[in-house]
């Protein structure tokens, strides 16, 4: 995964318990409380990067008694105002595609912009996100899975969704052995996503035999089912071939739904890595499969579309269940909404 470095000094944070302290030998005269921790730290380091903390801090001040403020509705909570304060404090750490949501919508929440310090931290994450996750798909991929539903309004303010769905689109659109793309974390030689072999970051041209048009199936169905129907969308939009999208739309469907893949021997539990799905995620999967599914004839396997009639009837769904006789439509291959 990419990173970008920032600030330059050793760490000076230190936890105990429920709560944080700067070491760095002069007394705390500032108390941030973020949920169920409290910050122990130094009003200038915080006032001179942050518009909405110079003005909490200033307030505060008119009290002597009072060092402590709340910041109750930052993005990302205690752990990502811990990046923040690090941040504030010169101190060394990684933006990755794992945090850079989350700081970007908290830097824009606190108000960390050029006007409080040159390299402040909207620009910095803004800059990793344009510059280095969406031209890499992993990244893309990963700052999308970090999209949960505390930080996706925040998110969506800042397109950042949107932005990640369409750079996976794109990638997904374009012949990748075409493209030296940001390699992939695989065990053996470097690769695109596609599975071009990579030397020194450039394509080859060499293409495993492994490669094919469904290489990016398995990715796109670790995305939340929201997530995951924004990104066919774009994909359709972009003239995606439609037994391309039938087969990630049966993939993901197979992954979620217990008892698709029996003959198979696989396991839904194994993939998503906990419980079964709920009946009622059951039910909002199967009806959106049914509805994203493309009309056209023969794009879906015949074993796969009784699976999937098999789902319905078992949760009482209402598709397909005004049909006559459901296992002709099965057996022709078709699909009826």
């Amino acid at each position: 995964m990419a990173c970008m470095k920032l600030g330059s000094k050793t760490d000076a944070f230190q936890r105990q318990g429920q709560a944080w302290f700067c070491t760095t030998g002069l007394p705390s005269d500032i108390v941030v409380e973020v949920e169920e921790m409290s910050f122990h730290l130094h009003k200038f380091p915080l006032l001179s990067r942050s518009g909405v903390l110079e003005r909490l801090i200033a307030e505060a001040s008119e009290d002597e008694e009072k060092r402590v403020i709340n910041l109750p509705d930052i993005p990302g909570g205690a752990k990502t105002f811990e990046l923040i304060a690090k941040f504030c404090y010169g101190v060394k750490l990684e933006l990755t595609a794992s945090n850079v949501v989350h700081l970007r919508c908290a830097s824009e929440h606190l108000e960390m912009t050029e006007e409080y310090g040159e390299g402040n931290l909207i620009l910095q994450t803004e800059t990793f996100l344009n510059q280095v996750v969406l031209k890499n798909w992993k990244d893309s991929l990963k700052a999308l899975q970090t999209c949960d539903d505390n930080i996706l309004p925040y998110a969506e303010e800042h397109n950042i969704p949107k932005r990640c769905i369409e750079s996976l689109a794109m990638k997904a659109s374009t012949d990748p052995n075409l493209f030296g793309w940001p390699i992939m974390e695989h065990g053996g030689p470097m690769q695109s996503p596609g599975g071009s072999v990579l030397w020194n970051g450039i394509s080859t041209g060499a293409r495993p035999q492994h490669s094919s048009a469904d290489w990016w199936y398995d990715d796109a169905s670790t995305l939340s089912l929201p997530i995951y129907k924004r990104l066919i969308a774009v994909m359709e939009s972009r003239g995606i071939r439609q037994e391309i999208i039938a087969g990630s739309l049966t993939y993901y469907a197979k992954k979620y739904l217990p008892g698709l893949n029996r003959r198979q021997g696989e396991s839904s539990n194994r993939l998503i890595m906990g419980a079964p799905p709920s009946e009622e995620d059951q039910k909002a999967l199967l009806e959106e499969i049914d509805r994203l599914l493309p009309m056209q004839k023969n794009l879906v396997s015949t074993k796969f579309l009784f699976g999937f009639l098999v789902a319905v009837l078992n949760l009482n769904l209402s598709i397909w269940l005004e049909v006559d006789n459901p296992s002709e439509l099965i057996l022709a291959g078709q699909r009826t909404s």
